[in-house]
């Protein structure tokens, strides 16, 4: 997640303008939609983000903002485009969707927690738009195994790459909400401070549904063995990536958050691959 402009005020000073724009699922996917993307979402009153309430609809969110980039990679490939110039079709199809928020959060994370001495020189870094060596070596991998895993897959099959993406792009966004769960923010000004931290509750509510969407999603084109092995794979990497935020900065960010569920996607896909 991108947050060069921090949200100073938190959502619970907001709850009365939350009830005039309207409570529900419908209002809390609009608010995920406008906090994970750029797409559309209509001219609905704007309400600060609450990653409690976001938690709940990204799920749905994660397949509204996967649905165009997936298209492209298959249309791209039945076509007769070249399966992995369709696979960077469709992933450069993504970024624009989301307004790079992953790949931001990937190069600001990997700069700041392994090109800082201290933890508040790593928060320094982070805040930090400019981009070093650790970030830009994060960020092309990320692309560069996204690419591949789907241009390899998509050359069998393209509705099974599609699928599978779409799989794993819930998993981790929705994964990646755990450290809003377990941590708190590692400082008081940053966006994902004022988004607040989720309920375990709603994280659990919005995990389950995710399992379901990747079950439904990529079990027919690989296995429920490689469902049941794309979860475990997925929840050691959060609880991993947990440990270290927690080592280093003793809190988390939104830029730890994005990184993580750049990293929970890509290890989703990495576990599913073997099985298609």
């Amino acid at each position: 997640m991108n947050h060069d402009e921090p949200l100073i005020e938190p959502p619970e000073l907001h709850r009365a303008e939350a009830a005039s724009a309207g409570l529900g699922l419908k209002a809390d996917l609009v608010m995920a939609l406008r906090f994970f993307s750029r797409l559309p979402t209509g001219d609905s009153p704007h309400q600060v983000p609450d990653l409690g309430r976001i938690a709940l609809a990204l799920p749905l969110a994660s397949v509204v903002i996967g649905i165009g980039p997936a298209l492209l990679l298959v249309v791209g490939a039945f076509l007769g485009l070249p399966s992995y110039f369709a696979a960077a079709l469709a992933v450069g199809g993504m970024i624009i969707a989301t307004g790079a928020m992953a790949e931001d959060a990937v190069a600001d994370a990997m700069d700041g927690l392994f090109g800082g001495h201290s933890r508040e020189r790593r928060l320094e870094i982070m805040k930090d738009s400019r981009h070093g060596t650790y970030g830009v070596a994060a960020l092309c991998l990320f692309v560069l195994l996204r690419v591949t895993a789907l241009g390899a897959v998509a050359a069998l099959n393209p509705l099974a790459a599609a699928a599978l993406w779409l799989a794993a792009s819930i998993a981790g966004r929705s994964g990646a909400l755990w450290l809003a769960v377990t941590l708190p923010p590692a400082r008081r000004d940053g966006a994902s401070a004022a988004a607040g931290q989720v309920p375990l509750r709603n994280f659990l509510v919005g995990g389950a549904f995710a399992l379901v969407l990747l079950f439904v999603l990529a079990a027919p084109a690989t296995s429920v063995v490689a469902v049941v092995v794309a979860g475990a794979a997925a929840s050691l990497v959060i609880a991993g990536w947990t440990a270290l935020c927690r080592r280093l900065l003793e809190g988390q960010t939104g830029d730890v958050i994005g990184a993580l569920g750049a990293l929970v996607e890509t290890a989703v896909l990495a576990a599913l691959l073997p099985f298609v």
